[in-house]
């Protein structure tokens, strides 16, 4: 009896717990996310990094930037990979210098202090606190490098289907600009990256820019050479007057036939990558497995027997 109680008293609180979270919670959420979320009439946020205030973190690391000397020149290339990673915000200059200066900082010193330890060479114990700081110094070069490249091939990945989604939006009436648009904000959960770019574009293009400086202003900005090609195959068209859907349509098989064809050649190169592995890793420990019984049957019973061989060992 005290079983059925308890089982009907939780079946009781479970249904009561569902119906008021589906009637309260999950039922007005829906509506709010059909709706498109809160009106706002503010330009759109394209600086995704930049969303929330900095921390104490980057506020020192900034203020330490502010004071490192940097050239010209090298601000500018600085400046180019940063916008290429991602990061357009004035700052980002300033808080990548602090981040080498505490970097270099923070692994030279301690091999200073710790160089007795490290080696008992007079000539070492200089060299080591050197390279380490130079290491640090130059490891967020390496990191920016990584950044860079990688979200250049987001941007390649999610090329196709922008292309894509333009050539459905510009069949369907829409113009050029605002198929960019539209295609931004409908790209924006699948592939922010592309996304981000294309909104620049047109708040460019909103803001006075003409449209082909736009289009090469991207090219320029993320330094990707398929999405160069794209801008110069728009340019073209816009310039031509030809149809800017065949020219995409045309552009997007392009772009996946290459696809298709460096992805077989990789997985054409598995083969010989898998040489080396296989040779020293794979193969031992299945010789092991196989002759390893008997080889130990060897070394037991054979070599007794050689020794006690007249003459032999």
């Amino acid at each position: 009896m005290a079983v059925l109680v308890t089982g009907g008293l939780f079946l009781f609180l479970l249904l009561t717990i569902s119906y008021v979270g589906y009637r309260y919670y999950a039922r007005p959420g829906r509506v709010y996310e059909q709706l498109g979320g809160p009106a706002s009439y503010t330009m759109p946020q394209v600086d995704r990094h930049e969303e929330s205030e900095p921390g104490l973190v980057v506020t020192v690391l900034e203020q330490i930037g502010e004071r490192v000397p940097v050239d010209p020149a090298d601000a500018s290339s600085l400046r180019k990979d940063l916008i290429a990673a991602g990061y357009r915000s004035e700052r980002a200059l300033r808080i990548y210098a602090g981040i080498r200066v505490v970097a270099c900082a923070g692994l030279g010193i301690p091999a200073f202090f710790l160089r007795h330890y490290l080696t008992s060479s007079p000539i070492l114990s200089i060299v080591i606190p050197i390279a380490v700081a130079v290491a640090g110094f130059l490891a967020p070069s390496f990191v920016l490098d990584s950044m860079v490249g990688k979200r250049q091939q987001r941007i390649r990945w999610g090329l196709p289907d922008a292309l894509d989604l333009l050539v459905v939006s510009v069949e369907a009436g829409l113009g050029l600009d605002q198929a960019i648009q539209y295609v931004s904000k409908e790209l924006a959960a699948t592939h922010p990256d592309v996304s981000e770019e294309l909104e620049l574009v047109h708040l460019e293009i909103r803001g006075g820019q003409r449209r082909v400086d736009a289009l090469r202003n991207l090219a320029e900005r993320t330094g990707e050479p398929e999405l160069r090609k794209l801008v110069a195959v728009m340019v073209q068209t816009d310039r031509f007057g030809t149809s800017i859907a065949d020219s995409l349509r045309t552009h997007s098989d392009f772009m996946r036939t290459r696809r298709r064809q460096e992805a077989e050649e990789r997985a054409n190169k598995v083969g010989v990558k898998l040489v080396f592995p296989i040779f020293f890793l794979i193969l031992p420990s299945i010789l092991i497995v196989a002759a390893g019984e008997g080889i130990l049957q060897i070394f037991k019973n054979l070599i007794p027997m050689m020794r006690n061989i007249p003459g032999g060992m």
